[in-house]
């Protein structure tokens, strides 16, 4: 989120908390990207604040609810208030629990692959309307495609990021696999360790595809650990996942942290990975 806007993103948290008898004389800031997450204390609740225009919150707190209700590893909406966004000054507000990190060090490979296995497994059950992971190859392929949305980004890298993301897109989609709702985007930042498990946050990014598609977004070791999965389509996906996230960075409005730095690290990995492909 722009500078600019943080003290009004965080002011309308604090007031929606307010309105509704939580006490937030004090905010922390835990992490600013497209959305600003927020500590707010001392009721000790997480706000999400994101633009008005830019969330599909309403769509967000209907899963979370609805896989909280199938006993998925996933974190809870606060419970003192009622379960919905909350819009304020041109921001939409979500209200969740709070989870103190509990230090336990890395999580384990097997204990990663059986909480996101357990996530899938209440994912197959609801029937959501839910984009196809293709619908975000695509999404990233005309941003690359875009000179102005991404000026810096080299000719030759250009093309490459272009050629992975739509072989890949084509080459995975006629496998013609079994597929189902995913998380979208389980990486380890979306992982919470804590005193009730491991719980898988921001849900805002599902959509449908084959399960290697969720686990190329893993470290490689949770891949071991995850029966049944396709090693040869998962190689794939993280190839293609590694496009998607690299052309991301490019936007000449990516907000990432260290965004630009992270681009170019990863078109290095991604011609090492290709490099090896049979």
């Amino acid at each position: 989120m722009q500078a600019s806007e943080i003290r009004r993103a965080v002011a309308a948290a604090m007031s929606t908390a307010s309105a509704l008898g939580l006490r937030a004389d004090d905010v922390i800031v835990l992490h600013d990207s497209n959305k600003l997450t927020l500590r707010l204390l001392p009721c000790d609740v997480l706000a999400r604040v994101a633009h008005l225009a830019d969330q599909i919150a309403e769509f967000e707190v209907e899963l979370a609810q609805r896989l909280a209700e199938a006993g998925c590893p996933v974190a809870a909406l606060e419970p003192r208030v009622e379960p919905r966004p909350y819009e304020r000054d041109g921001f939409v507000i979500t209200l969740w629990t709070y989870y103190e990190p509990v230090a336990l060090g890395k999580v384990s490979p097997g204990d990663y692959a059986h909480a996101l296995q357990r996530l899938h497994a209440g994912m197959r059950e609801l029937d959501m309307p839910t984009p196809h992971f293709t619908d975000r190859v695509e999404q990233a392929r005309r941003l690359v495609a875009d000179r102005d949305r991404t000026p810096e980004l080299a000719d030759a890298d250009r093309e490459l990021l272009g050629d992975t993301l739509r072989g890949l897109k084509r080459v995975i989609g006629e496998r013609g696999g079994a597929e189902q709702l995913l998380h979208g985007e389980p990486h380890p930042g979306n992982l919470l360790t804590t005193g009730n498990g491991l719980l898988f946050i921001d849900l805002e990014t599902c959509c449908r595809g084959p399960v290697e598609f969720d686990l190329a977004h893993a470290p490689e070791e949770v891949g071991e650990h995850y029966p049944g999965v396709d090693q040869d389509l998962l190689r794939q996906c993280r190839i293609l996942v590694l496009a998607v996230i690299t052309a991301w960075r490019w936007d000449r409005d990516d907000q990432l942290p260290n965004g630009r730095r992270l681009g170019v690290d990863w078109l290095g990995q991604m011609r090492a990975a290709l490099d090896q492909e049979p």
